[in-house]
């Protein structure tokens, strides 16, 4: 049986009323706003249907959704997405099984949110649950309930059909707590880092046999630890929010969730059942083994806050856990560690509204689990924003590039990805020092600068001037696109293929070369420039992230097409 594992679609409801039926027009978000996400917006109403369909075609019954299902939790949202699987699940058979992300519920009482909504003029109108929340630049201000996302008792109950509660279908349904799916019997208490704070929390884990044989284990990773003093349960602000806290935050307040783990693979394995294990967020650190010289050349980054301490997959294999699917980073990544003869496989699964926009697809046999990645590289209708993009484009000035003049929504995606890297990555996670020379070098410079052994602290005046002999074609290709192509490969992995040249590829490898050879302080900047193409070698040169397959029991991952490179195993949609 083939399992679709389809993460982060982040689904907005593009023509929903969200309370104000009397403003006519789809509500599609700002291109500024889009731009200045991780995520598209809009996007994310085709490219759903798209993946949806492309799964329904291929006559796959049982989809896995490692967390964020919806945009950002908006009681709207959650019921247009439902509505949309429901659909599938009556004239497809389709069955979901999720787990909650950051953005689907957060803690007791939820939290407000406010989004821009375009009009035809290229203005906007603020949508917002928060009566406080200024309407600034925005046309007109419309305060509704149905931009409210949910904390988990009342967020739980509409997203039920996800697996959260029993079904009479399933052959098996529990949680860490028993038989009973009952919220008052889900709970847990956490306490804030001084202890002068506890709250109970609700669970939402499961594990659930909806065919015979196959077990899925959806983890709720979510925490939500009270703030020192924060005697008043209900705002935002009172919790410390779960998006970078990840496994590390279950190590210190859901310890009894892996005893349960341990206890559901032990009789997984005994009973021979086929077990698919899932949560929001990385068991291992996706930026494949490049964190030390992450945390040296940008300091504590966003990939960097999140990633999980190796006691996280220690604990997981400790448990008996050998696979896991998160979502959570939008990124395409295989990791592996191992301890001892033991070791814990992380498929990262990428999202369907950022770089690299693809799902994957699993299937048990023989002692193995196969795994194949689809691109998803036809969207009908990803241009549905455009005019609206162009009309706001037309009316505030803004300089988006070549963004809306992609023809594909991989295009569109890896152009956004382009400009987060200058308008975001550069300007927020860079060092100022090292984001100012990066638009005034190209490859022959920096390779003249590693020509240089005396350490530089900054970038020598003269080097402009300087010649890279046997690379005077790489003038032509600026540290820009270097960096623009980093992130391609950060994201993607192996899914780059076709965004980055193979020319530039191999320019990039005899850069790294040239830089591998010096000795340099990492602190000079040459030794910072050293780390980041070593970072890019190891993004390069990972664990197969396509097609491939995983012995459950050594851990070792394989291309399942042998003697063809995992760049060409890509399939699409």
């Amino acid at each position: 049986m083939k399992i679709a594992i389809l993460a982060d679609p982040h689904h907005h409801d593009i023509h929903g009323t969200f309370g104000a039926p009397h403003i006519a027009g789809p509500r599609l978000r700002t291109l500024a706003d889009t731009t200045a996400s991780t995520r598209v917006f809009n996007e994310s109403y085709p490219a759903f249907r798209a993946a949806l369909a492309d799964i329904a075609a291929r006559g796959i019954r049982i989809v896995v959704i490692p967390g964020d299902v919806t945009d950002d939790g908006q009681a709207a949202t959650v019921a247009a997405t439902m509505s949309l699987l429901d659909h599938y699940a009556t004239n497809h058979g389709m069955r979901f099984f999720a787990t909650p992300g950051n953005h689907d519920l957060y803690s007791i009482h939820g939290r407000h949110q406010s989004k821009r909504f375009l009009s035809a003029n290229g203005s906007h109108v603020l949508f917002t649950s928060d009566s406080s929340e200024p309407q600034e630049e925005s046309t007109a201000r419309i305060v509704t309930p149905t931009m409210h996302c949910a904390g988990y008792e009342r967020g739980l109950p509409p997203i039920a059909r996800l697996g959260y509660f029993r079904d009479r279908r399933d052959l098996h349904w529990e949680s860490p707590f028993g038989a009973s799916d009952r919220m008052a019997e889900r709970t847990y208490e956490v306490r804030s880092d001084d202890g002068s704070i506890t709250r109970t929390m609700v669970d939402a884990s499961y594990l659930v046999e909806p065919e015979p044989g196959l077990w899925l284990l959806s983890i709720d990773a979510n925490v939500f630890e009270p703030r020192d003093g924060a005697t008043d349960p209900v705002p935002e602000k009172a919790y410390h929010d779960s998006t970078d806290a990840g496994w590390n935050a279950m190590l210190k307040h859901k310890r009894f969730v892996l005893d349960w783990v341990r206890d559901v693979t032990a009789r997984a394995r005994q009973e021979g059942k086929d077990l698919l294990v899932f949560s929001h967020y990385p068991m291992i650190d996706p930026l494949a083994g490049t964190l030390e010289d992450e945390i040296a050349l940008f300091g504590n980054t966003s990939f960097a806050r999140r990633a999980p301490r190796a006691e996280v997959a220690r604990s997981a294999i400790a448990a008996g856990l050998r696979v896991h699917f998160s979502g959570h980073l939008h990124v395409n990544d295989t990791a592996v560690f191992r301890e001892g003869d033991m070791a814990l496989v992380n498929v990262a699964v990428p999202s369907l509204v950022g770089f690299p926009p693809a799902y994957k697809i699993g299937e048990f046999g023989d002692g193995m689990l196969d795994i194949e990645t689809v691109f998803l590289d036809k969207v009908p209708g990803f241009e549905v924003a455009f005019a609206a993009y162009r009309a706001e484009r037309a009316r505030t000035g803004a300089d988006y590039g070549a963004l809306l003049e992609a023809t594909s929504y991989p295009e569109f995606l890896s152009r956004h990805l382009s400009q987060m890297v200058a308008w975001r990555y550069l300007p927020r996670e860079w060092p100022a020092d090292l984001a100012e020379i990066v638009p005034r070098l190209d490859l022959g410079r920096l390779a003249a600068l590693a020509a240089i052994d005396t350490p530089l602290a900054t970038l020598p005046e003269g080097l402009h001037g300087l010649p890279a002999k046997l690379h005077q074609d790489w003038h032509a290709i600026p540290f820009m696109d270097l960096v623009v192509d980093w992130y391609h490969l950060r994201k993607a992995r192996a899914l780059a293929a076709g965004f980055v040249p193979p020319a530039r590829l191999a320019a990039y490898d005899a850069l790294a070369a040239l830089f591998a050879a010096g000795d340099w302080p990492v602190e000079s900047l040459q030794g910072r420039i050293a780390a980041f193409l070593r970072i890019l070698g190891e993004y390069r040169n990972g664990q197969p992230s396509v097609d491939f397959s995983i012995d459950l029991e050594t851990g070792a991952v394989e291309p399942r097409y042998r003697g063809r490179t995992d760049l060409r195993q890509t399939g699409s949609a």
